[in-house]
């Protein structure tokens, strides 16, 4: 454990003796305390109009307080920002003007007091509505603050699984909030309980126990105070610990396991023509404008872009989470956009899986509103999760979790389709390698639309049949994967998937380019125009070393051996190639290189 500076606990240290000093001044004197002179009956019914009170005034904040905070913690905009500062407001007020601007609303000439022709002051009902009052901001702040801090991909999954706003509010956001609410309670509930300025002012009758104290105090004076204090301090340091327990978080639980995964077990192959998908997708921000269009009966499609291209924003505005005016999403004509997230019947599977900390392995797979237990079991059985039914996603390693975020998806029945936003980007290189078989062992058994956001072109060309090529919110490219990766149409779209070294030639024949130096590369995919200067990329560990191969060539570097594989640079034609090579490759000098046409890109020149 980190240590804390010196100076941070003297000051700490300081303000903590000030806390305490008053208390322990107060013991000093209990041998001038007059026990026999207090009026026990009076205090206990005082005690007890305070505890009733400040119970039935949290009770009252919470019924709309709790909602409030999640509407603040939801909100946008300046409206939202004015909400939130009012309902603060009684924080800042003296508690003796709460009660004067209290009297304008409940006494006799008030507007709810003339309605209740005075019932509300001088009543138990009226020291419940300014304890409410002077109490209602420190629940509010709490679950605000709670509802807050909850990751709204948690709520974003919820309602693909179709679970409408009420449900997300029961389900996930209270539960996840519950801890600080509690604490929120309790801070409203002391609050209540002392409060003695805007309750003297409405209803100085009955006797609360701050009021009690202060006629006792007049009339006494001070040496009577500490039996009369007595009651509060034990009420106040009852209720703390209570508090401490109930609302302490828990720590721990089962240990992490270990990313040792069985094999998944792949269904049936799904049979038939995939879904007609029509997508035309926009949005408009300050600064980005997204325009996606795109019609597909592709069973894997996949959306490849760098950062900040639109990817993530595509897939959320297909599920619903982003509502862009004019857009449009048709699944077998069947118009999604017109519909809610929880109406879309799909299933979404965001960065980081978005797995309630507070429900089990079989009760995440289980979530939607929907799900079949029959496939619920074929899912947690094929993925290998069912002796995990009853772990925490705190106890499980990230290759589990990403499995329980895919049987979750996969256990919906009525999805259309699968998105799944870049659900291996966190993990390390040889766990993202064994996911991505997962993934391909299930999208055949499957008869849903699978959609993949990528960065990555080798998860694009493995996992899809179609691919989209974004940049800067348009599509730059997009058809058949071998198509798309064969043919870029230009050198961002190549990049994207893959090129780094780029030559230029000039096509010869339809399937043959001229690169120099009495190289000329044979390629595949669609016919080139003869004449045409284009450009050219291979990735590096498609060139291979070979003393019997077709193109001549020249090793001008041999790097070190990293990984099991040797890093060389050389020139093939007029172009300088750094490729990947086994250890054992040859010295500088002449060689021969082999490179399968299907290996090669080419796009026009000025493309």
């Amino acid at each position: 454990m980190r240590r804390t500076p010196g100076t941070i606990r003297i000051l700490g240290g300081i303000l903590t003796l000030y806390l305490l000093a008053p208390f322990a001044a107060g013991l000093s004197r209990m041998g001038d305390a007059d026990w026999r002179g207090v009026d026990r009956a009076a205090l206990l019914h005082a005690a007890g109009v305070s505890v009733a009170s400040a119970t039935a005034a949290t009770a009252l904040v919470a019924v709309a307080g709790i909602p409030l905070g999640y509407v603040l913690a939801h909100g946008r905009g300046w409206r939202m920002a004015v909400l939130g500062g009012v309902v603060q407001l009684p924080l800042a007020l003296p508690p003796l003007a709460s009660g004067i601007l209290l009297l304008f609303l409940l006494g006799y000439g008030g507007l709810l007091g003339g309605l209740m022709h005075g019932a509300l002051t001088e009543s138990f009902a009226g020291i419940v509505l300014a304890e409410a009052f002077v109490a209602a901001p420190f629940l509010i702040v709490a679950a605000r603050s709670a509802f807050a801090a909850i990751d709204p991909a948690l709520e974003d999954v919820a309602a693909t699984l179709g679970h409408g706003p009420g449900a997300v509010f029961r389900r996930i956001g209270l539960p996840l909030a519950r801890r600080a609410i509690l604490a929120g309670l309790l801070l409203a509930w002391l609050r209540a309980f002392g409060e003695f300025g805007a309750t003297m002012m409405v209803a100085y009758h009955p006797y609360s126990l701050p009021v009690f104290t202060y006629v006792a105090f007049g009339g006494a004076g001070l040496p009577a105070m500490l039996p009369v204090l007595a009651p509060t301090l034990a009420v106040a340091a009852l209720v703390l610990v209570l508090g401490q327990v109930v609302a302490a978080p828990r720590r721990g639980g089962g240990a992490v396991s270990s990313d040792v995964l069985p094999p998944v077990a792949a269904g049936p192959a799904a049979m038939g023509p995939g879904q007609a998908l029509v997508l035309d997708l926009r949005q408009c921000l300050e600064g980005f404008a997204l325009r996606v269009e795109y019609r597909t009966r592709a069973r894997r499609l996949a959306i490849l872009g760098a950062s900040g291209s639109g990817k993530s924003m595509s897939l959320r505005t297909i599920a619903g989470l982003e509502r862009g005016a004019g857009s449009v999403v048709r699944c077998d004509g069947r118009d999604l956009a017109a519909l809610p997230p929880e109406a879309r019947g799909i299933a979404y599977v965001p960065q980081g899986y978005a797995l309630p900390p507070h429900l089990t392995v079989a009760q995440q797979v289980g979530f939607a509103v929907d799900s079949d237990p029959a496939l619920v079991a074929h899912w947690m059985a094929a993925f290998g999760l069912a002796e995990l039914s009853r772990r925490y996603p705190h106890e499980l390693s990230p290759g589990q979790r990403q499995r329980v975020a895919l049987a979750r998806a996969l256990s919906r029945p009525s999805a259309g389709l699968v998105l799944l936003d870049e659900p291996f980007s966190a993990l390390d290189a040889p766990l993202r390698a064994r996911l991505r078989q997962d993934v391909l062992a299930v999208q055949g058994g499957v008869r849903a639309t699978t959609i993949l956001v990528t960065h990555d072109p080798a998860e694009a060309m493995l996992l899809a049949d179609e691919l989209l090529v974004l940049e800067g919110g348009r599509v730059i490219r997009a058809g058949p994967v071998d198509e798309v990766f064969s043919r870029p149409g230009g050198e961002v779209a190549a990049r994207l998937l893959g090129a780094r070294t780029i030559g230029t030639g000039d096509v010869l024949s339809p399937t043959r380019i001229d690169i120099g130096g009495g190289v000329a590369l044979g390629v595949a995919g669609a016919p080139l125009t003869p004449g045409a200067r284009v450009r050219w990329a291979v990735r590096p560990h498609q060139v291979r070393l070979d003393q019997r191969g077709e193109y001549p060539a020249t090793i001008l570097h041999r790097g070190a051996v990293r990984d099991g594989q040797r890093s060389v640079r050389l020139r093939l034609g007029e172009a300088v190639l750094d490729i990947v090579a086994d250890p054992s490759c040859p010295d500088i000098g002449p060689c021969g290189v082999t490179i399968d046409p299907l290996a090669l890109q080419v796009w026009p020149q000025d493309g």
